[in-house]
């Protein structure tokens, strides 16, 4: 179980997890906006948590963007800090005391051993719906019809996660996830705002 572990938000309260924006300060370097810039504006499309996923920042630079995320991030919006103990320990004034532990979870024996763990895990990600760049070693994809039947196994709130389309999230959507985790469809786009809203608005089942 990778990927997802030990993220920490800034809210005591349980995190709404239906959008779900995973950073790539890359990505969106290469669309041409500031990661900051495109996180705002992806709340503002309907973005409901933020992890910041930077696995090949120094810790340095990671800190720096947390932080500078961090003064983006309204309180109704979660924000989450991947696998960086650390990095959170010197953030602590600006992410405050409450943690929530997400871990990614492929196979049912991982759903089940995540939903009695003495880590009092609060939710799980589950991937992959389709093969993605993001995660090469990930494994063999589920497709949205394995995805929420997967996810109907999970004792704990789920995400579903790794290439999701707009349509995807719209075939997910009315399932036993609490969510859907996007990286590229938000981070690479031209307008993560539009990008955002689309990807929302799916989810909600709007036609």
């Amino acid at each position: 179980m990778t990927d997802f572990a030990v993220p920490v938000t800034t809210v005591a309260r349980p995190p709404d997890l239906s959008l779900y924006l995973v950073t790539d300060a890359e990505m969106a370097a290469q669309a041409g906006i500031p990661l900051p810039r495109l996180v705002a504006a992806a709340i503002s499309g309907g973005v409901t948590t933020v992890q910041i996923r930077e696995k090949h920042q120094p810790a340095g630079a990671f800190l720096r963007t947390v932080i500078e995320i961090g003064q983006v991030v309204p309180d109704e919006v979660t924000l989450l800090v991947n696998d960086r103990v650390g990095v959170f320990l010197a953030a602590r004034d600006l992410i405050g005391p409450a943690a929530v532990l997400g871990l990614s979870a492929a196979h049912p024996d991982q759903l089940s051993a995540a939903a009695t763990s003495s880590a009092r895990v609060d939710y799980v990600g589950i991937g992959v719906v389709r093969a993605t760049v993001t995660k090469p070693d990930a494994p063999p994809p589920l497709g949205t019809e394995g995805m929420r039947a997967r996810a109907g196994l999970s004792p704990l709130p789920s995400v579903a996660i790794g290439g999701i389309a707009v349509a995807d999230a719209a075939a997910l959507s009315g399932s036993a996830l609490a969510g859907i985790a996007v990286v590229s469809g938000i981070c690479a786009a031209a307008d993560p705002a539009a990008a955002a809203a689309a990807y929302a608005k799916a989810w909600a089942g709007a036609s």
